[in-house]
């Protein structure tokens, strides 16, 4: 099996615009994740990114392949390596991440995440204690593109924040509500113990 191993090739993002041209007619819900979902919910830049993350739940994962049509797409199997993804084959649990490019010698443009679900909940994939409902997930930015809502997106970021999740979590903190602060302190302390973030969250809902 033909496998690539890092640093895979380049990248050249595609703006949050261009996946919402391109995911606006999937039917299977899908939100922007990653730090572009804190920047969709600050509604300001914060950073610059390297790639642009795409989130579906597992169970909808070959609408990549009819919304990509056409394009080269490689799946994390196993992590640290890539190999291609074949056409309608099932990803299995575990395997979590798809970068797609519009050809071999083209940049990968988009990484497609996928989630767990059970039921009408979402599953963290860290924590199965961890869930909530799908129609909790997501928000819509005022230009129409849905979004990772932070919580969710930080207690990703919490599993060991780099100095990007640390300023991703400096900007949006101010704009958290009690609820989306109490969540993530649950979240985190659930799946990761004591957290430096738990002691900023419960002093800004107190």
């Amino acid at each position: 099996m033909t496998h690539a191993r890092a640093p895979f090739g380049r990248w050249d993002p595609s703006s949050v615009t261009e996946v919402a041209a391109r995911f606006s007619g999937v039917e299977a819900p899908w939100w922007v994740a990653g730090g572009l979902a804190i920047e969709l919910a600050v509604g300001r830049r914060i950073r610059s990114h390297g790639d642009v993350d795409v989130l579906l739940l597992r169970r909808d994962q070959l609408m990549v392949q009819q919304v990509l049509a056409g394009w080269q797409w490689w799946c994390a199997d196993p992590p640290g390596s890539l190999r291609p993804w074949a056409p309608e084959e099932v990803l299995p649990a575990g395997v979590h991440d798809i970068w797609c490019r519009p050809g071999p010698d083209d940049p990968w443009r988009i990484q497609v995440m996928l989630d767990e679900s059970r039921g009408q909940a979402w599953v963290s994939r860290r924590d199965s204690r961890v869930r909530r409902p799908l129609s909790t997930l997501g928000m819509i930015s005022a230009d129409g593109i849905p979004f990772l809502v932070p919580e969710i997106q930080l207690y990703y970021k919490a599993e060991s924040p780099r100095a990007k999740d640390e300023e991703d979590f400096d900007a949006v903190l101010p704009s958290l509500t009690d609820r989306q602060r109490r969540w993530l302190m649950d979240a985190v302390t659930k799946t990761y113990g004591s957290h430096p973030w738990t002691m900023r969250l419960r002093a800004s809902a107190d």
